[in-house]
């Protein structure tokens, strides 16, 4: 028992990190959505990202300003993403697909000279809490960012139900018209959940590059920004929910690495596939019920609004 104890524990542990940068993004889209907007742009925001704060922090030696720049550099991927979609009145998907794609060719460019490089990142660990037996190892051996990113979802949960600004974003993600008719600046509201968003992809981004890989691979995000988008349809736009799913998705890719450590005689690339695939059936199963949907999805996301109509 306590073989199998001290065997879960990195699983957990592994879990968390892999499941951390899933939620930051998704959160942040979350946000935009309650306001909505709806970027696609996601996968390209956290590439960019990542690179970013890589090269950042490989040339000044601080991961802090990594985290900085590459929440800087995708908020202002989404600033223009908002520019182009609030103000100019640009289809929203097409040009968050367009975001994703100058993203991915973005960062490749950007990070040919940074290939091969890699970070070396000290011990993480909360003082007492972590030398408790199995518990320690699993929960309070993160890094920062994975505790900050639970604080987070803490602050968007309160921010956004017990706040009267948070009433005004849902508000005007469910009826802009309505909210732009009693004097609120649906504009800039929406480009402030926009740029968090973006915040929010960018600090995943780096998470990945930083932590969770301390190196730079072109595509290094591979699919985790589609995958967050979709997670904020599993967890039906609730910020808690957010949590589970992120965990979710991160335990099933750390399963995924470690049937493959244990020789399990699949093909690898089936193995990879699998939280691409879980996320599909998870979609698929939510969508049976299009009511339920429709009622917590909010009325507006995706579409533009015009103050002058």
């Amino acid at each position: 028992m306590d073989n199998l104890a001290f065997t879960i524990a990195p699983l957990i542990a592994a879990s968390i990190n892999a499941g951390t940068p899933l939620m930051l993004a998704a959160l942040g889209l979350l946000v935009n959505e309650k306001a909505g907007v709806v970027n696609l742009g996601a996968e390209g925001m956290m590439l960019v990202s990542a690179i970013t704060g890589f090269a950042v922090a490989v040339n000044t030696g601080s991961p802090t300003l990594g985290f900085l720049a590459g929440a800087g550099a995708s908020m202002l991927l989404s600033g223009f993403f908002a520019w182009l979609t609030v103000w100019l009145g640009t289809n929203q998907y097409a040009t968050g697909l367009a975001l994703s794609l100058f993203g991915a060719g973005a960062s490749t460019y950007i990070g040919l000279k940074y290939v091969g490089n890699s970070l070396q990142n000290g011990r993480f660990g909360i003082p007492y809490l972590e030398d408790i037996p199995v518990l320690g190892p699993a929960l309070f051996r993160q890094h920062a960012m994975v505790y900050l990113s639970l604080l987070l979802c803490l602050a968007i949960a309160w921010f956004l139900y017990r706040t009267r600004a948070g009433l005004v974003l849902r508000a005007v993600g469910e009826s802009p018209a309505s909210a732009h008719a009693l004097g609120y600046p649906v504009r800039r509201i929406r480009l402030a959940a926009v740029l968090f968003g973006g915040a929010c992809c960018g600090l995943a981004g780096a998470f990945l590059s930083l932590v969770y890989t301390p190196l730079w691979v072109e595509g290094m995000v591979a699919g985790r920004g589609w995958i967050a988008l979709a997670l904020t349809t599993f967890a039906t736009w609730r910020p808690a929910r957010v949590v589970g799913g992120a965990y979710l998705f991160g335990g099933i890719t750390i399963l995924t690495f470690h049937a493959q450590a244990l020789g399990v005689p699949i093909a690898s690339q089936l193995l990879s596939m699998l939280p691409y695939l879980a996320a599909i059936v998870v979609l698929v199963l939510i969508s049976s019920n299009a009511n339920y949907i429709k009622l917590n999805m909010p009325a507006s996301l995706g579409k533009n609004f015009n103050p002058g109509n």
